[in-house]
């Protein structure tokens, strides 16, 4: 008798646990008005029971115990209890909500929390919305698609938790919450620095021609990936500087010959310039001539901001290191630590993941002394030191690898629909987002699809951030990579279904690529969605260019739509943003007037026969002003279709 009992523990000891897969958990909310599908692991063979508001569906696991119900669709409401059961074991959440989940996705202004945004302390004591829930996804990166989660904790907002939502998304469930009064889950997916072809999946990466040999040679263990890593990049670093790493390299010593070194436009990451990919030490040196007056006295250097870490020496001399790649350097330099003629600044940088090198504005890389600022910006002295050691790849290292890691596992869940905030990452090859972008929007919604899921929406809504003001403002419009992905951006909104566009251009930062005004743009995204997905009747576009022509003085008159209203300008200022090219293709500013509800004419003396307008054409057009009765901004736009400045940079990987 005592051996059947201990075989029989044995045995129950030995059975697999009835697990939920990671997504479901307490608090949650489930989609409602779609099929519910309902999974996790159990013994092989086993039936496991799902109960959920009087409902009840039920499945058998399989020879791998992966086992998922489906619950008939449910209206708006709970809270309810969510008990599954298989033998005697039972899983019960509580505190289930049904109503509408979104999906917040892309790179770090989406995951920008809510506690480092403007008026935060204001928001997060006022942010008791017991129907408005949070889930964030930890960071993952697979190089083969995952079934699961890791188990995901939903958090009820309150000024308790709302500080870490996700800021953008807070916002976006608070307006829509109001307004609808259904329940609001958001699923946050996210993670700063990372490319839009990390997030689409490999078999659409594939689609790609720049990207099918990558994916037709993706390892398939991190291995294999390390070996394949270690190869590329220092294969990378010969082409760079005909050498591989230098170990050991003196590179604050002034006595150093550099002259063989190879250059890198300074500040501009290096993945830009020829060392795609690179995580590890580069030195970058500049040689200053110096004035008697100059170096007399007390000086600062302005560093600009690093990614990641620095170590900054003058004439041989450390004089400052820091760590974070937002955080501005600045050193303070005693007197006698400059001399009249030759000075040497070395700065030995620390990349140990996505973009690294000395960034930022231009004038942020400066030496301040008595007389005034001596510019540090230009090519740089530049020499690869080592490489970091890696067991994994990074997020950007290889097409598909978040789409494997962090969304794979979400498919099989009902959804509303999907709010995105990424393209900063993207900007160097902007020329290629609009077919990028518009890959991963028709993958994520095949790969929902396939689920079987069926909501209220004919296409999952997938409504996006055209990219905020930040950088350089150059007195004379010219080549701009941000303008270019805005613009991108913007035929993605006009040629895709189901999509919508939120401008952001007046909200940014010109020396923060992170600006802190979230609510401004969660209220946006809201608007389109209100508008788009639940049929209210808001304005939620901002002007649109609808018509153009040329009159007899040389000026252009333009058409608009979406005006909701009429044209305005922000304040009632006069109307700016504009420029006009000739047949030389150089744009020159222009000076512009609204003369209708719906139209505006430009001129300048200096473009007596235009050929092509274009408006807040630029990284930073803070001073565009044009907006629609509701005060909505006009997206950035241009009439011509000349070669875009980043055509020919293609992804490398």
């Amino acid at each position: 008798m005592k051996t059947l009992l201990l075989a029989a523990l044995l045995a129950a000891s030995n059975a697999q646990a009835l697990e939920l897969a990671g997504v479901f958990a307490d608090h949650m909310v489930l989609q409602r008005e779609a099929p519910l599908r309902v999974w996790g692991e159990a013994e092989p063979g086993q039936r496991v029971r799902v109960q959920l508001a009087g409902h009840e569906a039920s499945a058998q696991a399989g020879p791998d115990g992966r086992w998922q119900a489906q619950l008939a669709p449910l209206k708006a409401g709970g809270p309810y209890r969510l008990q599954v059961s298989a033998g005697r074991q039972q899983r019960t959440l509580s505190d289930v909500l049904i109503g509408d989940v979104w999906i917040a996705a892309g790179q770090s202004n989406m995951e920008w929390p809510l506690a480092d945004t403007t008026h935060a302390a204001t928001e997060i004591a006022a942010a008791n919305h017991a129907l408005i829930r949070h889930a964030k996804m930890p960071h993952r990166v697979s190089l083969q698609p995952l079934l699961d989660a890791p188990p995901l904790q939903w958090d009820v907002s309150s000024p308790a938790t709302a500080g870490q939502f996700s800021g953008v998304a807070y916002h976006f469930a608070r307006r829509l919450q109001a307004e609808t009064g259904v329940p609001i889950g958001l699923l946050n997916i996210s993670w700063g620095g990372t490319h839009a072809e990390t997030w689409t999946s490999p078999r659409a990466a594939a689609t790609d021609p720049d990207l099918a040999d990558v994916v037709a040679t993706m390892p398939a263990d991190n291995a294999s990936f390390v070996q394949r890593h270690r190869d590329l990049m220092l294969e990378r670093v010969r082409r760079f500087q005909s050498a591989p790493p230098e170990a050991g390299i003196a590179g604050a010593d002034p006595a150093l010959n550099d002259s063989a070194w190879a250059t890198l436009n300074t500040p501009q990451v290096w993945e830009t310039q020829g060392l795609p990919g690179l995580d590890g030490v580069v030195w970058l040196r500049r040689h200053v001539t110096l004035t008697a007056a100059e170096a007399a006295g007390a000086a600062t250097l302005h560093v600009g901001l690093v990614d990641d870490c620095d170590e900054t020496f003058v004439n041989g001399r450390p004089v400052g290191k820091t760590c974070g790649w937002e955080a501005p350097r600045a050193y303070a330099l005693p007197a006698g630590a400059l001399r009249a003629g030759d000075n040497l600044i070395a700065v030995r940088v620390t990349d140990t993941g996505g973009d690294g090198g000395i960034h930022g504005p231009a004038d942020n890389l400066r030496l301040d002394t008595a007389v005034g600022a001596r510019p540090l910006a230009g090519r740089w002295q530049a020499r690869v030191e080592a490489l970091q050691a890696i067991t994994e790849p990074g997020p950007n290292d290889l097409p598909g690898l978040l789409f494997n890691g962090m969304v794979s596992p979400f498919t099989p869940f009902a959804v509303r629909g999907v709010i995105w905030y990424q393209g900063e990452a993207n900007a160097p090859r902007a020329a290629r987002y609009a077919q990028t972008f518009a890959r991963l929007i028709e993958d994520w919604r095949a790969q929902w699809r396939e689920q079987g899921q069926k909501g209220p929406d004919r296409v999952m809504p997938f409504y996006f951030v055209q990219l905020s003001s930040y950088g350089p403002r150059p007195p004379l419009p010219e080549g701009s990579a941000f303008a270019e992905l805005r613009d991108a951006q913007r035929q993605t909104a006009v040629k895709l279904p189901g999509t919508g566009m939120a401008v952001s251009i007046d909200v940014g930062d010109a020396n923060d690529i992170h600006p802190r005004d979230k609510r401004t743009v969660g209220e946006r995204l809201a608007r389109i969605a209100l508008a788009r997905t639940y049929g209210k009747p808001v304005a939620f576009k901002g002007p649109t260019l609808h018509g153009s022509r040329v009159l007899a003085d040389g000026s252009i008159e333009l058409r608009f739509a979406d005006i909701a209203g009429g044209l305005a300008t922000r304040g009632g200022a006069p109307l700016r943003g504009f420029a006009l090219a000739g047949e030389d293709q150089r744009f020159q500013p222009a000076r512009a007037r609204i003369v209708g509800k719906d139209r505006v004419r430009v001129w300048s003396e200096q473009v007596r026969m235009p050929l092509a307008v274009r408006y807040a054409w630029g990284d930073t057009p803070l001073d565009a002003n044009l907006v629609d009765g509701a005060g909505l901004p006009a997206t950035p736009w241009r009439s011509d279709h000349w070669p875009l400045a980043t055509r020919d940079v293609k992804p490398e990987f």
